[in-house]
């Protein structure tokens, strides 16, 4: 039996609409999914307990979809069953990004679940190679998706942000804390003439289980607004939500839309 993790934002909806069944959807407090009803919510502070339930239910896989903050942990609420994991959690608020994640899930795979992915259960979510759009990446573009490809292994070292920005070879922009869409809302006052690329993709030696980049409609959008001229993604490692409605809106309004291989 599958039981699914869902956080905040599109993903979980899309992870659930392409699956032939229904699993277990389950929710941390504070962080419900927007558009799916969780069979079973809990707080940090019961983790262990959550775990010993869904054993109990007969669940053996899991997968985390969906975005969730580090939430504060009131001791007081820690039960018996939470206490000896108490020092993963504590180190793991206290990680980047990608080190909770990493504890999250060894937590998880100690306790005999199997931690899968959402493109695996959900392989539709993975866009094929190629240019998927009407408008076609420049030798220019191109050339701009290596220069980010190495300035986002560079910050992804650093455990920063997913994507970033490129125009000329120079970059425009990083993706912090606030995310691709914030980031893009700083370019849309930029003072050149526009161009360049959105580029995103894993960081370097990430666990691919959680937390893979993504885009949907709004990233096309928010591309557009920042006066690029399209979106290079890492084949195998970006999520597209709503494929057909973000090739459909970069045919629209004439982005293009290019897979590219891993850069070795």
């Amino acid at each position: 039996m599958l039981a699914l993790i869902a956080g905040t934002g599109a993903l979980p909806t899309e992870v659930v609409a392409q699956l032939t069944e229904q699993p277990l959807i389950c929710a941390m407090e504070g962080f419900l999914p927007d558009d799916l009803t969780a069979d079973i919510v809990f707080p940090l502070e019961q983790l262990g307990s959550f775990i010993a339930d869904l054993t109990v239910q007969g669940v053996t896989e899991i997968c985390l979809a969906g975005a969730v903050r580090r939430p504060p942990i009131d001791p007081t609420r820690i039960d018996a069953a939470t206490m000896p994991l108490v020092p993963v959690i504590q180190k793991a608020i206290m990680s980047g990004d990608d080190g909770a994640l990493r504890a999250v899930i060894g937590i998880l795979e100690n306790a005999g679940l199997h931690v899968r992915a959402a493109h695996e259960i959900a392989p539709g979510l993975l866009p094929p190679l190629g240019c998927l759009t009407e408008a076609q990446p420049s030798d220019a573009d191109m050339a701009d998706a290596d220069r980010a490809a190495g300035i986002l292994r560079a910050i992804g070292i650093a455990d920063t942000g997913q994507a970033c920005a490129v125009s000329r070879g120079q970059a425009l922009a990083i993706e912090g804390i606030f995310g691709t869409s914030w980031m893009l809302q700083t370019l849309t006052q930029r003072p050149d003439a526009g161009g360049g690329i959105l580029f995103k993709g894993p960081k370097p030696d990430q666990d691919r289980r959680a937390d893979l980049p993504a885009i949907g409609p709004d990233t096309v959008t928010d591309a557009v607004a920042a006066g690029l001229s399209g979106i290079v993604l890492e084949k195998g490692g970006v999520l597209v939500l709503q494929q057909d409605h973000v090739i459909a809106e970069c045919n629209r309004l004439g982005l293009f839309l290019y897979i590219r291989e891993r850069a070795v």
